[in-house]
C-alpha cells in the first residue's frame, strides 16, 4: 500500500492548540519588518518642509522597499543578522548607482566608474545642502541625498525593530529624521507629518507587543482596563502624541523665531526667515528658476524691494526688525511714509509670482495701493514691507508705485539736519569696530552734506580701490566678516558689499538700512523675468523731506545692476562707471541674465521644476494613479483571500496570488515612475521570488491544518516533512511506506535523538489517522514541529535551495491507489 491520503474523517474536531514558534518567526519576517518600512516612510514625509513638490518621496518609498525587500528576504532564509545589515547597505549602494550614473555595471552594479561618478553627484549634494534655500528644489543632487539619508535609516530601523527586537530605540533614529529638517527649514514643518509619524511609530510599538504577547502567552495575563492595545503601548503613544503637540505649541517646531507681526498692531515675533542665507542661497546655486514676472514696468531698471534690514548686531550682522505692524491691510490704499508727502506720478504694475513662496510680497519704489493681495497680508509702514504671516504662493497682484527719483541737488539740500520722527533702530552703531569708525571718518571728514557723504562711502567700493565682486566667499556677515572684507580680502558679492556700507554709514552718524531684494531681471516678451539669479541686497539712506533712497555700492558688471541719475548726474563724487568685467553669480555666464532667457540648469533640474513652471499645482503621474487603483484592487482581493482561508477553502490561494500579482504590478508602476528599466528590474526580482513564495504559502497551509488539528492534519504533517526532505536533496521511491519514507529521512538527513523521537510520533500519527481511521492525534503538532527544527539543525538549506525549492519546481510524484 503507498503513502495516499485517506478519505476525510468525520471525527469532531478537538479544541486547537496554541500557536506555535513558526507563527513567531513568520511575524518576524514579515509584519514587523513591513511596520517598520511603513514607519520609515511617514517619518521621511518631514522633509516635505525643505524639499519641493512630491517627486522626492517617491525616490525616498523606493529606497525603503529596496531595503525592506532585501531584510525580508534574507531572514526568510535565516541569514545571519550582520549578513543582512551589509546586504541593505550593499542593495543601496547598487540603487545609487542605478539611479543617478549611467556607468554601472550592467546598470547596476558599482564598478570604479560608477563609485566616481556617484562621487560627482555626492559633491553636488554637499554643494547644494550648503547653498541651498528651503525648501529646494528636487534636482539630482538633492534625490541622491534623499535616498542616501532615508536608505541609511530604513536599515537602522529595520535592524533595531527586527534583529534586535528594539522598536522603541527606532525613536531616537527617527526623532533625528525629524530634527535635521526641523533645524533647517525657517517656518513650521507640515503638521500632518507629526501625526503619520506618532500613529506610524505607535503601530510599531504596537506590533511588537502583540508579538511579544504571542511569544508570552502562556504566561499569566496582565490585568487590562479594556480591549485594543496594551497599556504600556497606549502610555507611550499618548506620552508621544501630547510631546509633539507641546513642542508644536511651545516651541515652534521649524522656525528660526516666531511668525513675522503679531496681534496689537505689532506683537513680539522675529522673522521666520534668515535674509541673508536666502539671498546666498539663491547666488550661488546652479540652477536658474523663475521667480517673478513683471508687467508694465517698463525700460525702468528698478530694484524689486521685498524687506528691509533695520538693525545691526555685532555677533548677527543686519536682522530684521523685533516686530512689523499689522495695523495696515496690504490690500488696498497705503499711508505714507516718513519724509514722503504723497506727491509724485504713479505707475501701475503688474507683479506675477511664478516659483516664489515667501513670506514677502516685494515691491517697487514707494506702494501708493496694492490690489489682488490676501485679506491676511498686512503693509509694514516703517520698513516699507508687504507681509503675511506665512510663507505662500501668491497670485498675480498688482502695485500702484511712486518711481518718482529724487535730484542730486534736492538731496544735498537736506544738508546734515537730523531725522526728526525716524526710529533710533535706524542711527543704531553700538558694537561697531573703532578701526570701522575711524575708516567712516575718514571717507566723510571733507564732505558737506549728508548725500556727499553717502556717495563717498559708496565710491569707496570701487574696484579701482582693489574690491572684487565674487559670490564663492564667506556665509556670514557679521562684524569680524565685514572687517576681513573691509581690510584685507576686498573680495565679496552683495551680502558684504550691502553690509559694510550699511555699518560705515551708521559709523558715520547716518541713518541707514539694507534693503533685500532683486534687480530688473531681463525683457521676456511683453514682461520682465526676475530669477534667483536677480537677488540682491542695497543700501538705503534716509533723507528728511525725501525718505529712503537708494545706495548700491556692488560693481555688477553684467548690467544687472542699477544707478539712479541722482548718482549717475554726479560723477566728480559719484563711483566710476568703468568697472573692470567681474564673476557674474553663479560663476557661469550660462546662468547669466541678458536681453535672452537664462539656461535654467540639468535636465534634472528642469524636469524637477516643470511642475511649477506655470503657476499650478503638482500633478502626480499616471503610473502612480495606476498603482494607487491597483493597491486598492489588492486590498480588496487579499480580503476575500483572508475569507476564504479562514473558511479552509482549498480555492483560497487564487485570491491571494491575484492580490499578489496586483501588488506586483502596483509596485512596477511605482517605481518605473521614477525609471522605466527599474521598474523591469522589480519584475525580474519578484519573478525569481515566486518559487520560494509560493513554498512558503504552502508551508504556511500546512502548519496551518497541524495546528488547528484538522481531520487532515496528519497528511498535511507528512506532506509538509516530506516537502521539506525534498527541498534538501533526498530520493524517495514511490513506493515507499511511511516507516521506509522515515528511515530514509533520518538516514540521508542525520536527525538527532530528539528528531527522532519526534518523527516516530509523527509517524504513528499518520499511520493512526490513514490506516485506523483515528484522527485525534494531540501529540502531532508538538512532535511535527520538532521534526522540523531537527531537520533545520541537522541538514540546514544552503540558498538555492531556498529560493528555489524542488517541491515547487520539481514535486514528487505519487502513485495513487
Amino acid at each position: 500500500m503507498t503513502t495516499t491520503q485517506h478519505p476525510p474523517q468525520h471525527a469532531p474536531r478537538p479544541p486547537a492548540p496554541p500557536e506555535h514558534d513558526s507563527d513567531a518567526v513568520q511575524w518576524t519576517t514579515t509584519v514587523t519588518p513591513a511596520v517598520a518600512a511603513v514607519t520609515t516612510l511617514c517619518a521621511s514625509t518631514a522633509l516635505s518642509g525643505v524639499i519641493d513638490g512630491v517627486r522626492w518621496l517617491g525616490y525616498a518609498g523606493v529606497a525603503i522597499i529596496v531595503v525592506a525587500a532585501v531584510g525580508m528576504g534574507l531572514r526568510a532564509m535565516r541569514t545571519p543578522t550582520a549578513v543582512v545589515g551589509l546586504a541593505q547597505l550593499f542593495a543601496l549602494l547598487c540603487l545609487l548607482v542605478a539611479l543617478f550614473t549611467n556607468e554601472g555595471v550592467v546598470g547596476i552594479l558599482p564598478g570604479p566608474d560608477a563609485i566616481g561618478a556617484l562621487g560627482d553627484v555626492l559633491g553636488q549634494s554637499v554643494e547644494a545642502v550648503r547653498v541651498g534655500v528651503p525648501p529646494v528644489g528636487a534636482t539630482a543632487p538633492v534625490l541622491c541625498l534623499v535616498v542616501i539619508a532615508i536608505g541609511l535609516v530604513a536599515v537602522l530601523v529595520d535592524t533595531l525593530a527586527v534583529a534586535a527586537g528594539a522598536p522603541a530605540a527606532c525613536g531616537l533614529v527617527l526623532l533625528c529624521v525629524y530634527a535635521v529638517p526641523a533645524s533647517l527649514s525657517d517656518e513650521l514643518l507640515p503638521w500632518w507629518s507629526f501625526v503619520l509619524g506618532a500613529i506610524s511609530f505607535a503601530g510599531l510599538l504596537a506590533v511588537d507587543g502583540t508579538h511579544r504577547h504571542h511569544l508570552w502567552r502562556n504566561r499569566p495575563a496582565m490585568p487590562a482596563t479594556g480591549r485594543g492595545l496594551g497599556a504600556p503601548v497606549a502610555v507611550v503613544a499618548s506620552a508621544l502624541a501630547l510631546g509633539l503637540v507641546a513642542g508644536l505649541t511651545a516651541t515652534g517646531i521649524g522656525t528660526v523665531g516666531g511668525f513675522p507681526g503679531g496681534g496689537g498692531g505689532g506683537g513680539g515675533g522675529g522673522l521666520a526667515l534668515k535674509p541673508f542665507t536666502a539671498l546666498r542661497g539663491m547666488l550661488d546655486q546652479g540652477s536658474n528658476v523663475e521667480l517673478f514676472r513683471v508687467r508694465g514696468l517698463g525700460n525702468e531698471s528698478r530694484y524689486l524691494r521685498a524687506m528691509t534690514l533695520p538693525r545691526f548686531d555685532r555677533n548677527g550682522g543686519w536682522t530684521a526688525a523685533d516686530a512689523l505692524s499689522d495695523a495696515v491691510p496690504a490690500d488696498g490704499d497705503l499711508p505714507n511714509g516718513l519724509g514722503d508727502d504723497g506727491g509724485g506720478a504713479v505707475t501701475r504694475i503688474e507683479i506675477e509670482p511664478v516659483n516664489s513662496q515667501d513670506l514677502w510680497a516685494p515691491v517697487y519704489g514707494i506702494p501708493r495701493r496694492l490690489s489682488d493681495l490676501p485679506p491676511d497680508m498686512y503693509y509694514d509702514q516703517n520698513g516699507g514691507m508687504v507681509y503675511s504671516r506665512s510663507p505662500r504662493k501668491l497670485d498675480r497682484y498688482v502695485e500702484d508705485a511712486d518711481l518718482g527719483q529724487p535730484a542730486a541737488q534736492d538731496l544735498r539740500s537736506a544738508g546734515t539736519r537730523p531725522a526728526e520722527g525716524l526710529d533710533p533702530v535706524y542711527l543704531g552703531a553700538e558694537g561697531i569696530d573703532p578701526e570701522v569708525v575711524d575708516l567712516a571718518r575718514q571717507l566723510t571728514a571733507d564732505q558737506p552734506t549728508t548725500f556727499d557723504k553717502a556717495l563717498a562711502l559708496q565710491k569707496y567700493f570701487d574696484p579701482v580701490n582693489g574690491f572684487k565682486y565674487q559670490t564663492q566667499t564667506g556665509t556670514s556677515s557679521d562684524e569680524d566678516a565685514l572687517e576681513e572684507f573691509l581690510f584685507r580680502s576686498k573680495v565679496g558679492f552683495c551680502e558684504q558689499y550691502a553690509s559694510a556700507m550699511g555699518v560705515l554709514a551708521r559709523a558715520a552718524g547716518i541713518p541707514s538700512r539694507v534693503a533685500i531684494g532683486y534687480t530688473a531681471g531681463f525683457v521676456s516678451g511683453d514682461y520682465r523675468s526676475i530669477t534667483t539669479q536677480d537677488a540682491h541686497a542695497w543700501v538705503e539712506v534716509y533723507f528728511p523731506d525725501q525718505g529712503w533712497v537708494s545706495f548700491d555700492p556692488t560693481p555688477l558688471s553684467d548690467g544687472r545692476g542699477y544707478q539712479p541719475p541722482y548718482v549717475q548726474g554726479d560723477a566728480s563724487t559719484g563711483p566710476s562707471t568703468t568697472v573692470t568685467e567681474e564673476e557674474v553669480p553663479g560663476g557661469s555666464t550660462e546662468n547669466t541674465p541678458t536681453a535672452q532667457a537664462p539656461e535654467t540648469g540639468t535636465a534634472d533640474d528642469q524636469q524637477a521644476a516643470a511642475p511649477n513652471a506655470d503657476g499650478g499645482g503638482f500633478s502626480l503621474p499616471w503610473q502612480v494613479w495606476l498603482a494607487l487603483a491597483l493597491i486598492a484592487l489588492a486590498g480588496g482581493l487579499a480580503a476575500l483571500g483572508a475569507r476564504a482561508a479562514k473558511a479552509r477553502s482549498r480555492t483560497a490561494w487564487r485570491p491571494v496570488a491575484a492580490a499578489a500579482a496586483a501588488a506586483v504590478l502596483a509596485v512596477f508602476f511605482l517605481v518605473s515612475a521614477v525609471s522605466w528599466w527599474l521598474g523591469a528590474l522589480v519584475v525580474v526580482l519578484v519573478a525569481a521570488a515566486v518559487p520560494a513564495a509560493v513554498r512558503a504559502w504552502r508551508r504556511r497551509e500546512h502548519q496551518q491544518a497541524v495546528a488547528a488539528r484538522d481531520t487532515d492534519a496528519a497528511g498535511a504533517a507528512w506532506a509538509e516533512l516530506m516537502a521539506e526532505s525534498w527541498d534538501r536533496g533526498a530520493e524517495t521511491a514511490e513506493s515507499d511506506t511511511v516507516r521506509t519514507a522515515a528511515r530514509r529521512l533520518v538516514k540521508e538527513h542525520g536527525l538527532d535523538r530528539d528528531g527522532q523521537e519526534a518523527l516516530r510520533t509523527v509517524v504513528n500519527s499518520v499511520e493512526r489517522s490513514w490506516y485506523g481511521g483515528r484522527a485525534d492525534a494531540p501529540e502531532l503538532p508538538a512532535a511535527f514541529d520538532e521534526v522540523v527544527r531537527g531537520l533545520r539543525r541537522t541538514a540546514p538549506m544552503d540558498w538555492k535551495s531556498r529560493l528555489l525549492p524542488r517541491s515547487v519546481l520539481k514535486p514528487r510524484r505519487r502513485k495513487q491507489d
